[in-house]
């Protein structure tokens, strides 16, 4: 037992854990309203997400629960599929499961490679999203039909048309929220407070519109179900709740990591995760994932091991078993002023204030990916985000690569000896040197070719040396991008000489029948002998008129 759990820090986590507990009740029930799927399972989902992935997780102080990504998704499903629960709780138990893939198959470490302005037009369009949702809910109307755009087009009608007792409600809970004192926060959260102040003046009104009744006891066992008709809805959307809760998590374990000084285990955390949702499917609790302000919470009020995340869970337990008819008398308009505030947390303002002093580009991309996110849907969002990302890192690896391969950055001769640099001199224009200079992406192999072409002189190049001595390897586009080279200078009558070739280059050269442009007989060890043996060409073979081309460099590399 002692093995398994850390009892060195059992106070701290006790307090820890039982203030997260107090923190994700109003968040719990927002969330299971804001779901489709009503504030019980709002607190299922706490219970159940929060308790396995604290207990199987590799973030030992994360708190897991709902979050606002999470339902965006879940509340889509939830309309999608007509609210029948075998089917939407099917979505969540093939959504854990394939996180719990993900860390068996040790994918953390790629999860985490998608950009931040993807990253931050996600969230952050999921932020706006939370917000528009809620907007009519705080003037006392409901939307009808699902979605951002139904939502937004009832709020001129709710403004026209006020419940002016949910609009103060609401207001009263706007205020706390974003007002509360941050030294009162320590004692009672601010949402808390909200949700205990709102409910108390609520029962003084006769028309605000309220939660209503709340099962209260143990969740009961859902058996999940598919149709054919629905079987690619459910994949899709399972596929979706696992990639944003495998990021989601993550991203608050690098949170956690930061503030505790510790490391996560990333594929660990996928599996807790990922046992937590399938738990929460098979009992009617909605998805879950870690938690930033929450963990957050727990840190800073002592939670250090997974017991504070498991006794977060066991507070939220006991809620349900015995406080639940109190619940009822929650209105709607004090979990839409909570829902606000978790909105408005989620953008990220801290980046949108600075954008304009980073990369346009960057900025470009977080705006696409927020419209995409707000007003298509999130996979979408993210997979055009991430290949747009890719094929803009892709170019500018390329252009640095093209630069450093074609003597642009003037620093690819600083490693050459004296007696290299003298070689190099005195062959003048007749001889061109490319060091190659690291790795080559497809996106700089597919303009090698052409950069080399364009800087040999047709007239007075007559011997091309070739340095692979940095390349540590080269995929398919890079070696037909060499042997383009060596037909071209074949072709154009100059010499070739190669040196550097470890031995998975020389594989890659033989597997793709590219050894046929590059014999052995022009093949050295360094560069010192690819040089000489050009230089001793050049002098044996060209008569030497002492002519020197006067835009040739000292070195004897071509220039623009």
């Amino acid at each position: 037992m002692t093995r398994f759990f850390d009892f060195s820090h059992l106070r701290g986590d006790i307090f820890g854990g039982l203030t997260a507990g107090v923190v994700a009740l109003p968040l719990a029930l927002a969330f299971g309203e804001a779901s489709g799927a009503g504030p019980i399972a709002g607190v299922y989902g706490a219970i159940l997400v929060g308790f396995f992935a604290a207990l199987f997780g590799g973030t030992p102080s994360q708190i897991s629960g709902p979050t606002g990504p999470m339902i965006v998704v879940f509340a889509g499903v939830f309309a999608s599929l007509s609210g029948d629960l075998s089917l939407v709780f099917a979505t969540v138990i093939l959504a854990g499961i394939i996180q719990i893939l993900f860390g068996v198959l040790r994918f953390g470490q790629y999860i985490r490679l998608v950009p931040y302005p993807v990253v931050s037009g996600f969230m952050s369009g999921i932020g706006c999203i939370i917000i528009a949702l809620q907007l009519a809910r705080l003037f006392g109307h409901e939307p009808e039909g699902g979605g951002t755009i139904p939502a937004l087009l009832e709020v001129p009608n709710a403004i026209a048309n006020p419940n002016f007792e949910a609009l103060a409600i609401g207001l009263l809970t706007l205020g706390m929220v974003f007002l509360w004192p941050a030294t009162w926060g320590r004692y009672v959260p601010g949402p808390l407070a909200a949700l205990i102040v709102g409910t108390l003046v609520s029962l003084s009104m006769t028309n605000v519109p309220l939660l209503g009744v709340i099962p209260t006891g143990l969740p009961e066992f859902i058996m999940p179900s598919f149709s054919n008709d629905t079987l690619l809805i459910v994949l899709e959307a399972a596929l979706i709740l696992a990639i944003l809760g495998a990021i989601d998590s993550l991203l608050t374990s690098l949170v956690a990591d930061n503030m505790t000084r510790t490391r996560h285990r990333s594929n660990r955390e996928l599996v807790g995760q990922g046992l937590g949702n399938v738990a929460a499917g098979f009992f009617g609790g909605i998805p879950g994932a870690g938690a930033t302000m929450r963990t957050v919470v727990n840190i800073r009020t002592g939670g250090v091991t997974k017991l504070s995340g498991m006794l977060h869970s066991l507070l939220l337990l006991a809620v349900v078993l015995v406080l639940a008819p109190l619940a009822s008398k929650i209105p709607h308009a004090v979990l839409a002023g909570i829902l606000v505030k978790v909105g408005y947390d989620i953008i990220d303002l801290s980046y949108l204030k600075r954008a304009h002093r980073g990369p346009r580009f960057d900025l470009a991309l977080m705006v696409m990916v927020l419209s995409l996110t707000v007003f298509v849907d999130l996979i979408t969002a993210v997979v055009a985000g991430v290949v747009i990302a890719a094929v803009a890192f892709v170019k500018q690896v390329a252009d640095a690569q093209l630069a450093a391969a074609t003597g642009e950055n003037d620093d690819s001769t600083e490693s050459l000896s004296d007696m290299e640099t003298a070689l190099l001199t005195e062959c003048g224009d007749r001889l061109t040197y490319f060091d190659l200079g690291g790795p080559l992406s497809f996106g700089a192999a597919a303009d090698l070719g052409h950069h080399v072409r364009e800087r040999i002189s047709p007239q007075h190049h007559t011997s091309l040396v070739l340095d692979f001595g940095r390349v540590p390897f080269m995929d398919v586009s890079a070696v037909r991008a060499v042997e383009t080279i060596a037909l071209d200078a074949a072709h154009a009558g100059k010499h070739l000489y190669v040196c550097g070739i470890n031995d998975k280059i020389a594989a890659s050269f033989e597997g793709l029948g590219v050894s046929e442009q590059l014999p052995n007989r022009i093949r050295y060890t360094t560069r010192l002998a690819a040089l000489t043996a050009a230089r001793d060409w050049i002098f044996e073979n060209t008569a030497s008129s002492g002519e020197s081309d006067s835009t040739s460099r000292p070195d004897g590399r071509a220039v623009a």
